[in-house]
């Protein structure tokens, strides 16, 4: 039985992980006026080179990153989606945090806005909580340090 054909989209999904992981070439996969953003970006990348920084950052600090699509990249007229997941040991600073040397799993997604078979504008989404929680900066959901956090920023008791 033959796998079936990897679509453009897929692609296109494959070169925008590979330069997240390895080398920062967005150029092979980004329109020269790429706007990037997500939890992580206060203020909205713009251009290849903003990118290619952000990635690499990303790269620093989990020096050991690995990223797989968990799912064929899906496309709808100029807009596409792709789901991945990210696994990779903090062992540098990133900003204000340094090294936990933690292991940490992510899930999530980008959203893509396409033109001529490249990405104009992509937003990526994840549990910025979870990460947090994996890296031992917040207290995990549902125990007594999540409920001290909540007391103190104004949410009162819950249970």
């Amino acid at each position: 039985m033959a796998l079936p054909e990897r679509s453009e989209v897929d692609e296109l999904a494959a070169r925008w992980i590979a330069a997240w992981t390895s080398d920062g070439n967005f150029a092979r996969c980004c329109s020269a006026e790429v706007s990037y953003e997500d939890p992580l970006t206060p203020e909205p990348r713009r251009g290849l080179n903003a990118l290619g920084a952000h990635a690499a950052q990303l790269r620093e600090a989990f020096p050991d990153v690995r990223v797989e699509l968990t799912a064929p990249a899906l496309q709808r007229g100029d807009n596409a989606c792709f789901a991945w997941r990210l696994a990779g040991t903090h062992r540098g600073s990133i900003a204000l945090l340094p090294a936990t040397d933690r292991f940490l799993t992510l899930h999530g997604v980008h959203y893509a806005e396409l033109a001529d078979g490249r990405i104009v504008r992509a937003r990526g989404f994840f549990d910025l909580y979870d990460s947090a929680t994996q890296l031992g900066l917040l207290p995990a959901r549902g125990g007594i340090g999540e409920a001290a956090l909540m007391l103190l920023r104004g949410f009162g008791l819950r249970r």
